[in-house]
């Protein structure tokens, strides 16, 4: 056979000269693209069982055939799937045949399979190590986000074969990245964080939160600020306010997490001092504004003493309680009961704490920060917890009551919160006639439109 046929030509010529017939052809073929036993069989009208005999038979004469015309081709189309994917015709080169289909049945016969991948198995692709493949892309995952053109060198410095469709790959819906509107890879659960680290990147200096909108898609600055805050590789520079990557070690950082913490370092190193002498001494440590460090005086760790000096709670100091801020339209109290409404938002539709204003928690006598007093509720729900910060007031997490009273964006949750024993109760506090949730209750679901 090896001087009938030549080295190169022999697999085609079989599959040409009658040696399989058109059944055992048309299984290896439909094998060779993808499909199923099930599915040739339905083409073929046969049973799965009498589909994989075919397989099996052809595949057993192939075999036969390649042990004829070349010794040792097991061990070499190992070596050639040693990495974690290679295309067909690379063993095809490899053997010193012609590519063909039919190639397929040699490779399985020698213990090569297609790579797994979270899209599925690879089709033309094999190696001696599927699973070699689905920890190399989970590699290149782990190096996200990296800009478009940046998606070739990415994949080689994690192992990944030249050729391969790392396009398709990366935007299957079970991929963990997505690619942004600007042409970049991003984690599709940081798809607004990653956005503003590249953008960051690119732009090579610090810039304003509202820069950051339209690459984060993001609608406010809070939001901005908010999502940034959570995230270890950005840091805000003050008293500025504005973004900057933490590898950026060439601008001024502050030694302190917070300007809390700056504070009660300069008192408890230079003893007591008044609040111009600490601002300033503060804003020389940790650039932040007047208004944030007159925030931090109601800090539970610093307090005022007989002659006005501020120091720490801890040598004696009185605790500094802030005056009481404006009752807002949306909260009330009445006898043992505060009530709030608090308009649902995305932030509460995610699960989100929930900022509210601090006039909620001077009337429940949390006035110094950081403290918080918890609520029971109803059922299966877990207590709500009401926070008092050095900057801000907020709520625990409203998601699994909005859930439970079907309430969509827009409409308002209503809380009333027991003093006397503790409890909480949110209820649903839209009017009837101003609902979002009723009015698309009352449309019901859209219906079809003829074309």
């Amino acid at each position: 056979m090896g001087d009938e046929w030549s080295m190169g030509e022999w697999l085609v010529r079989a599959w040409e000269t009658g040696v399989f017939d058109e059944r055992e052809q048309a299984v290896v073929t439909g094998r060779a693209e993808g499909r199923t036993l099930d599915e040739v069989g339905v083409t073929l009208g046969l049973s799965r069982e009498r589909v994989r005999q075919i397989q099996n038979r052809a595949r057993k004469r192939l075999v036969d055939m390649a042990d004829v015309v070349q010794d040792g081709w097991r061990e070499t189309a190992r070596a050639a799937g040693a990495g974690p994917a290679a295309p067909r015709e690379t063993f095809a080169t490899a053997l010193g045949v012609v590519d063909h289909v039919a190639l397929e049945e040699l490779l399985a016969a020698a213990g090569l399979d297609a790579p797994r991948t979270w899209a599925g198995p690879l089709r033309g692709w094999w190696s001696a190590d599927p699973g070699a493949l689905g920890g190399a892309l989970r590699r290149l995952v782990d190096t996200a986000p990296f800009r478009g053109d940046d998606l070739g060198r990415a994949a080689s410095e994690v192992g990944l074969p030249a050729g391969l469709p790392l396009a398709w790959l990366l935007s299957h819906s079970e991929s963990r990245l997505a690619l942004s509107p600007d042409g970049h890879w991003v984690r599709r659960k940081a798809r607004g964080r990653d956005a503003a680290y590249l953008w960051l990147l690119e732009a090579g200096r610090p810039c304003q939160p509202d820069e950051l909108l339209a690459p984060m898609a993001a609608t406010t600055t809070a939001a901005v600020r908010e999502a940034l805050r959570r995230d270890d590789r950005f840091r805000q520079i003050r008293p500025e306010g504005i973004w900057a990557l933490t590898e950026w070690t060439h601008l001024r950082a502050s030694p302190y997490a917070t300007a809390v913490e700056a504070m009660v370092a300069v008192v408890t190193e230079l003893g007591p001092l008044s609040r111009a002498q600490l601002f300033a001494r503060v804003t020389e440590l940790h650039p932040v504004t007047p208004w944030r460090l007159t925030q931090c005086l109601i800090s539970d760790q610093l307090g005022e003493t007989p002659d006005g000096l501020i120091d720490l709670v801890s040598r004696g100091a009185r605790p500094i309680e802030e005056e009481e801020p404006a009752q807002p339209d949306s909260m009330a109290s009445e006898g043992d009961v505060l009530g709030a409404r608090i308009p649902v938002t995305q932030d509460v539709l995610r699960g989100s704490g929930i900022n509210v204003n601090t006039w909620l928690t001077w009337r429940l006598g949390l006035r110094q920060a950081p403290t918080s007093r918890t609520f029971t509720t109803a059922g299966e729900h877990p207590p709500l917890i009401v926070r008092r910060r050095t900057s801000s007031a907020q709520l625990s997490s409203l998601r699994l009551h909005a859930l439970e009273l079907e309430v969509v964006h827009g409409c308002v949750l209503a809380i009333l919160l027991r003093l006397d024993d503790d409890t909480a109760r949110v209820g649903h506090g839209c009017a009837p006639d101003t609902c979002p949730a009723r009015r698309a209750r009352a449309a019901g679901p859209p219906t079809a439109v003829s074309v």
